[in-house]
């Protein structure tokens, strides 16, 4: 054995006996805290899928065949076939990654043309990318926002914008949800310098919808900002997938616009801020998560650019999404079923015990239909649900079969007549 090896063995015994205390006490704390999960019927298995992110997918042991219905998939683009071979063209053009952070030699022009294009989707003047939405919303509050700022958020936001806004030193205050009086009430008092409403356009869990009309209203009422995390929109909501400021005949007066290209926009990675140029560069100069990040790898822009490329030409799949949308609300509606939300892809299918919802999940992978069980500390507790969403790749009969699946499974579990 090399003194190299036997140096390395030397630490790593050693390491093992100081730590030996310290470590079991954490095992310990842990292994309550999540036999205390298992309990509560609350513990999150992952199932591992053996095939690409489609309508149809395989899980680990079973080669069958199962139909996908809980997928943030709602253009159907995961694994389309000409994304991905643009994908593997820019990949050997371009190499793996940068192996750095844009400012140093991590920008590439496939990188500066995504940002254009997204711009102009969104009618912006310019954008920045980030590895993610998570890191978008991390970047910006705390670059932007002092101690002489507040930010009014909606207090069932996305957990990135709660992150995102804790980083800062502004005042922070949350309205109660979609509740216009309460965030009215507060922008009133308020004699911050800036002012930012911050709401997602499509609350994840409910599929419900920001009053983004009024909203805006409000914020020019009371000299404020306007701040919009359309991850759930982008892509496939409103006419023409321009998101929640184009469904509520908003377009261009939302200030600020973080989004994702990890969901609808080819289900890669990758998140991005869009809006006015001067804040765009500010970002590029403050931004934590975009100054200390490797820079998105091309295959990932390769996504990215294709997709847009489609999106800037045509609505089709937008308005395929929201036809089968209207097809699964209504035939579930009619079977008994609660279903929250609005008009969106995602349909909380209400069932409000988490060991119910987790029991419902299982017999439907029984019945080929792949579904998930949300419940505490992801839902509040007492409204846990299978949060059924749609692709405008589902055919009509895969969705007529997971309906049909539903009722057999609601009506054995009287969950339904």
């Amino acid at each position: 054995m090399s003194i190299f090896s036997k140096m390395l063995l030397f630490r790593g015994v050693a390491g093992r006996h100081y730590s030996a205390a310290a470590q079991t006490q954490l095992r310990d704390i842990l292994s309550t805290q999540l036999a205390g999960i298992k309990e509560a019927g609350t513990f999150k298995a992952e199932r591992i899928i053996t095939s690409s992110q489609s309508t149809q997918i395989t899980v680990q042991g079973s080669d069958q065949k199962i139909l996908n219905f809980c997928a943030n998939n709602y253009l159907g683009l995961a694994n389309n076939p000409e994304i991905v071979s643009y994908s593997q063209k820019l990949l050997e053009q371009y190499g793996a990654g940068l192996s750095s952070v844009r400012f140093i030699c991590g920008t590439q022009d496939i990188h500066k043309q995504l940002e254009r294009k997204i711009a102009q989707f969104h009618g912006r003047e310019d954008t920045i990318l980030y590895a993610s939405c998570f890191d978008a919303n991390a970047g910006l509050f705390e670059a932007i926002l002092t101690p002489e700022d507040a930010v009014f958020s909606d207090e069932l936001n996305h957990a990135s914008i709660i992150d995102g806004i804790r980083l800062c030193k502004a005042k922070k205050q949350r309205y109660k949800h979609r509740d216009l009086a309460d965030l009215e009430q507060q922008l009133k008092a308020s004699d911050a310098r800036l002012k930012l409403i911050a709401t997602d356009g499509v609350f994840s869990m409910d599929g419900n919808i920001a009053p983004l009309a009024r909203i805006v209203e409000l914020a020019k009422k009371y000299n404020a900002l306007v701040f919009v995390d359309e991850c759930h929109a982008t892509g496939f909501f409103g006419d023409t997938g321009r998101g929640t400021e184009e469904y509520d005949n908003v377009m261009g007066e939302v200030d600020i616009i973080n989004s994702t290209l990890g969901k609808a926009l080819g289900g890669a990675s990758g998140g991005y801020t869009t809006g006015p140029s001067e804040l765009i560069t500010f970002l590029r100069q403050k931004s934590r998560p975009y100054l200390f990040s490797n820079t998105l790898p091309p295959a990932v822009v390769a996504v990215g650019l294709k997709v847009m490329d489609m999106l800037l030409t045509s609505s089709e799949l937008t308005q395929r999404v929201q036809s089968n949308t209207q097809r699964f609300r209504k035939a579930m509606t009619k079977a008994g079923f609660t279903i929250a939300g609005e008009n969106h892809p995602i349909c909380p299918v209400m069932l409000g015990d988490a060991r119910l919802a987790s029991k419902f999940a299982d017999e439907m992978l029984t019945r080929g239909i792949y579904v998930i069980g949300f419940s505490y500390p992801v839902v509040p507790q007492g409204k846990a649900r299978i949060r059924v969403q749609i692709s405008a790749a589902h055919t009509e009969a895969e969705i007529d079969r997971a309906i049909s699946a539903f009722i057999e499974v609601g009506r054995s579990l009287k969950v339904i007549q």
